[in-house]
């Protein structure tokens, strides 16, 4: 069968968050083309195995991370050239047969693959729609790059009734879609097990250009880091490639060595939230494990000013501002904001798969 659906994406969270969609697609027999961007081209490897999804059927990118401002450009600059070429892009990275192209997000690769697939002729669903921070220095450049996305779209599946009227506020041509929950929660579902509360260390990550590049910022999350060990508690510092390069350029690596921080290369995505699951709060900068983290009731200090998610706000995730006093306030208190694990029975995925098919 030709395939109708293609899907496109290019990073770590957008595997985790489209695996679930997939896997509805193979259960349905239903043939989609999947495309991936290289744009994390080798950390997808892992994943895929990972999530048991199949080879894609074209790879833009090499097999291999693009970690370093200089590669994101090198990287860019080899996949512009493609926009012009039409033909090529309706029958090799696509297909004839494709009508409708799945991207999700709003990192480069959500973009790129917007703009492929509009220069196509394809119609656009926008998986995770609808999330705004109302502020596009913070996060730059996803706040920007959702916007232009939104507005290009021709199906929105929002993952909750906020990103709905935020969709409605921008007054959106495409057809919005509310899936209740995220997908990126299937996933999760599938593979956290019971664990001890409070029985590993806590969990810290940091990977945002804002905060990776801003050095006051930077300091600020590092002196949090010293006063959680000045406490007696273990720290687990999992560090994205790009946040290592930034602390051995500041010299900062060998001061959290010093102070007897573990840092970890990114792990399994199951080994990871199962990591999340008994840490006794999380400290990071990431929207997925802010909504991970609300979705299991642990205790998350968001190391940000502005969050395009309202997943935890006001219960267990409390967002920092870059603020030492609230950050310390949080230290201090960081048992307060414990809940009780949510339990889904909804299934995201197969209703959107339901719209894919008729779009």
């Amino acid at each position: 069968m030709d395939p109708k659906i293609s899907v496109l994406l290019g990073t770590k969270a957008e595997m985790i968050k489209i695996a679930p969609v997939l896997k509805e697609l193979e259960k349905r027999g239903l043939a989609y083309r999947l495309i991936e961007t290289g744009q994390h081209g080798a950390y997808l490897d892992r994943l895929r195995k990972e999530f048991n999804i199949r080879e894609p059927d074209v790879r833009l990118g090499k097999k291999k991370d693009v970690d370093t401002f200089f590669e994101a450009c090198k990287w860019l600059c080899g996949l512009a050239p493609i926009i012009f070429q039409k033909k090529r892009l309706r029958q090799e990275i696509f297909s004839l047969s494709t009508e409708v192209c799945l991207v999700h997000g709003d990192t480069p690769s959500t973009l790129i693959g917007t703009i492929f697939a509009k220069r196509a002729g394809l119609k656009i669903a926008h998986l995770e729609s609808g999330l705004r921070s109302g502020n596009y220095r913070n996060p730059f450049p996803e706040e920007a790059i959702r916007v232009i996305v939104m507005k290009l779209s021709d199906v929105l599946f929002a993952p909750d009734s906020e990103a709905v009227s935020n969709l409605q506020k921008l007054k959106v041509k495409g057809r919005i879609e509310e899936t209740t929950i995220n997908t990126g929660i299937e996933s999760l579902e599938e593979n956290i097990e019971t664990v001890e509360p409070s029985s590993g260390p806590v969990v810290v990550t940091l990977h945002r250009v804002e905060n990776l590049h801003n050095r006051n910022r930077l300091n600020g999350f590092l002196e949090l880091l010293e006063q959680i060990k000045r406490k007696g508690q273990e720290v687990l510092f999992v560090v994205h490639q790009p946040t290592q390069e930034v602390l051995k350029k500041q010299g900062m690596e060998r001061k959290l060595t010093e102070l007897g921080i573990t840092m970890a290369p990114l792990m399994p995505y199951k080994e990871f939230v199962e990591k999340l699951a008994s840490a006794p709060y999380v400290i990071t900068d990431g929207g997925s494990i802010q909504e991970e983290t609300a979705h299991m009731g642990i205790p998350c200090l968001l190391w940000r000013r502005k969050t395009e998610r309202q997943n935890g706000l006001g219960h267990n995730v409390v967002i920092s501002n870059h603020d030492m006093r609230i950050s310390e306030n949080f230290l201090e208190n960081f048992q307060k904001h414990r809940r009780e694990a949510k339990k889904e029975t909804f299934n995201p995925s197969s209703q959107i798969v339901d719209i894919l098919e008729n779009a």
